[in-house]
């Protein structure tokens, strides 16, 4: 049986684990709850009334968060010749054709956030679909990773472009930025998410869209979001205290 410590044990004592908030109370409560000795990640976790295993109700996609993710990507791009260029002036970390793809073969090569690709190049990535696509990595034109703009795509993942997809029951896991941040920015990249997920609920979906919303830090506990509150207005967002 797993021992509780004294910081866990004082963070479940200081709010309602079931109670319901509205999303700028919750943020302020994750970031009392952020307690570690370093700038812990925000995170948002919904649990969708989709069922993963038909293909038409799989999500997918990647979201531009406005306030930033707090955390500069690392991106590999599979490119040749002009377009590998573009990649390297975009500030990709890792750039090759066949020697990118003999690498991440021979040497199990993945100290990367992002894999992006050319599409003459997918043939040759596409035999590392065993070791890319666990790992998430695998490049995708669903999300913007199969592309013949890689300079563009390097740039947005650089600067807060992040990846979502249902897991195989229905939830979605995707980051909102740093402790650090001010409520209201992460307000926005909240509303980013949200009117995202909202915009790509599968037609054949049935019932309640979202059974829960819940947001943590990287290692604090997940407080609740009121499920009917979760649609943002400019007024909610710039009436707060920007000190927040």
């Amino acid at each position: 049986m797993t021992t509780k410590t004294k910081r866990i044990k004082a963070m479940e004592g200081a709010y309602d684990r079931e109670a319901l908030f509205a999303p700028a109370e919750a943020l302020e409560m994750v970031k009392k709850l952020a307690t570690a000795k370093f700038d812990e990640s925000v995170e948002i976790a919904m649990r969708l009334g989709v069922d993963p295993r038909k293909a038409d109700q799989m999500l997918r996609g990647t979201i531009v968060l406005p306030s930033g993710s707090g955390r500069i990507a690392k991106v590999a791009v599979f490119a040749a010749a002009e377009a590998a260029e573009a990649a390297r002036q975009a500030g990709a970390d890792f750039v090759g054709a066949d020697d990118l793809v003999n690498k991440v073969q021979n040497e199990n090569f993945s100290d990367f956030d992002v894999a992006i690709a050319t599409p003459d190049l997918m043939v040759q990535v596409g035999k590392l679909g065993k070791i890319l696509g666990p790992k998430g990595l695998m490049p995708n034109p669903k999300t913007g990773t199969v592309t013949t703009d890689v300079g563009k795509a390097v740039r947005e993942f650089k600067s807060g472009r992040v990846e979502y997809r249902t897991d195989r029951v229905g939830n979605v896991h995707v980051i909102l930025g740093k402790v650090s941040f001010a409520t209201p920015a992460l307000l926005e990249n909240f509303r980013a998410v949200i009117d995202e997920i909202s915009r790509v609920k599968p037609a054949s979906a049935k019932g309640r869209y979202y059974r829960s919303v819940t947001l943590c830090s990287s290692m604090g506990p997940g407080v609740k979001i009121d499920t009917n509150k979760l649609r943002l207005t400019d007024d909610d967002i710039n009436g707060l205290d920007l000190s927040a």
